[in-house]
Parts: C-alpha cells; sequence; structure tokens
C-alpha cells in the first residue's frame, strides 16, 4: 500500500486531503509540531509523526518508507517545506509530490510576496527529480466563515471579479485522483469550483443562510483599511489589507482549468450545496 506524507494536515485544506487520501486506500501519515492535536483533528487511522516542516531532519524521519508527499502548507513554513522537501525527497525513494500553489501565481504577480513564495516552491519542487503535481486553486468555500469578525461580515476592497469557488472536499477527491493518475504527474493544475461569483456576493449568501445575526455585508474600501492598518500598528490587519489589496487586483488569474477537470475530474459542489451541507452537519467549516 501507498504510504503518502502529508505537510500542512491540520489546515483548512490539509486535512480533507489527509482524510480523503485515507478513505481511498492509502496509508497516511502526517508531521505534526503538535502530535495531540493533530491526533484529536485526524482522528486514529492517520500516523502521526512529531516534526517540524523548516526541520530537514524531522522531515526526512517522516519521509522514510513513504511513497509519495501532499504538501498543502500556508505562511512563512511554506517555502522551507517545499525546499526541504526537494532537497530529500528522491534520496528517501519517493515518487510523486502534489503542493497547494494558487490560481493567481504567475510571473506576471510575482512582485508579491506571498507569489514570490510560491513561485520559487513551485521552481524547487520541480527540480526535485520527483515527478510533481502543482496544484493552483481558486477560492475555498471554506474560507468564507473567516470574513465575519466581533459581528460584522467585511469585504476589504471592492473586489469585483466573479471567483470560482470550489468545496474542500472537491480538492481534497482532485489530490486523491492525482496521486492515482500516472497522466497526472509533472503537470499543473488550475482548480475551479462551478460557479463564478464575487467575494461580496458570496460572502453576502452565506451571511444570509448561516449568519443572520449579523448585520449584511460591508465593504472596508482599501484606503480606509490602510489608514485604520496603520492607526492600529496592527501586522496581521495590514497584512490582510495588502492581502486583499491584491487580489482587488489580481482577480483569480487566468488559469484554464480545462485539463484539471479532464485528468481529475471537475469540482461539482455548488454554494448552495455547501451551504446546505453545513446546515446537515455533513460538511465542516
Amino acid at each position: 500500500m501507498t504510504t503518502i506524507l502529508v505537510l500542512g494536515a491540520t489546515g483548512l485544506l490539509g486535512r480533507p486531503a489527509a482524510a480523503r487520501l485515507n478513505a481511498d486506500g492509502f496509508d497516511v501519515r502526517a508531521l505534526a509540531r503538535n502530535p495531540d492535536r493533530a491526533r484529536t483533528l485526524l482522528g486514529p487511522d492517520i500516523d502521526i509523526v512529531p516534526g517540524d516542516v523548516t526541520d530537514p531532519d524531522s522531515l526526512a524521519a517522516a519521509l522514510d518508507g513513504c511513497h509519495a508527499v501532499h504538501i498543502s502548507v500556508s505562511g512563512p513554513a511554506e517555502l522551507p517545506a517545499a525546499q526541504n522537501t526537494a532537497a530529500l525527497a528522491a534520496g528517501h525513494g519517493v515518487r510523486r509530490i502534489s503542493y497547494l500553489s494558487g490560481a493567481t501565481v504567475s510571473p506576471e504577480t510575482g512582485w508579491f510576496p506571498m507569489v514570490a513564495a510560491k513561485l520559487a516552491a513551485e521552481a524547487a519542487l520541480n527540480s526535485s527529480g520527483v515527478a510533481t503535481t502543482v496544484l493552483c486553486p481558486s477560492w475555498p468555500f471554506e474560507q468564507l466563515p473567516r470574513f465575519i469578525r466581533d459581528g460584522r461580515a467585511t469585504v476589504i476592497g471592492a473586489q469585483p471579479t466573479p471567483l470560482h469557488w470550489f468545496a474542500a472536499d472537491d480538492l481534497a477527491r482532485m489530490i486523491s485522483t492525482a496521486h492515482r493518475r500516472p497522466e497526472a504527474a509533472d503537470t499543473r493544475l488550475y482548480v475551479h469550483g462551478p460557479e463564478g461569483i464575487t467575494m461580496p456576493d458570496a460572502l453576502e449568501r452565506y451571511r444570509a443562510a448561516l449568519r443572520p445575526d449579523v448585520p449584511p455585508v460591508t465593504i472596508l474600501p482599501l484606503d480606509v483599511a490602510r489608514q485604520m492598518a496603520q492607526q492600529t500598528a496592527d501586522p496581521v490587519f495590514g497584512f490582510i489589507t495588502e492581502l486583499m489589496a491584491y487580489f482587488d487586483t489580481a482577480g483569480e488569474g487566468n488559469g484554464d482549468p480545462a485539463r484539471a477537470n479532464d485528468l481529475l475530474g471537475a469540482p461539482t459542489t455548488t454554494l448552495d450545496d455547501w451551504i446546505a451541507g453545513v446546515v446537515s452537519g455533513t460538511v465542516a467549516t
């Protein structure tokens, strides 16, 4: 049986991927800085190995006996995770790697630090000598609850571009399929959901259905958000503001999901489907 190491297995998109890979018959291993928390989140069927993706020694130990790796890491650890995996994978007998990049990631948008890190991660993995599938998804529905804070549903910037939102479970299925299809090796695939919905509209539909206690969505202009970030000296709010400024310009990028849909099966979950799943308890948020 194939053993897959999932990096970022407790994250928003890593957890569904780990669960789907396990359900599809893979032996799944997760590298976790907090093994107790990982066990609580992932359940008893996934092997938990203590360690950190930024530590080559602990990553090397986790790679022993693995045939494949899936990388779903965000933030400052993302690039080191990819670089360390690239340096170690071939020597440990790894034959496949999958990595979550982003729909807007391209040389043209490399001026933005997050994109530059993802481009560097892709380059490292593509030079690893191991067959790699780079998945470039749009926005997951599971991000919508994060736009509601302190009793307010807020979008920073106009965000006028319709985004093809997808369900994390659909992406997880595609990841699992990629590891079972030789044709998905050495590909870069865009993942778009079935509907194009602007960020304000998607959030308002989510709010109306699941958080009617919260007032309707408000749009916070970018210049106002930047003034607030400067006045409060809040680095997290400042980062989020610049991130949303980036997406206000970049939109969804120009990627074509046709090849991903052909190789891995297109995402089918609509926003209404996903909301119904949350209401029924069959979808976690």
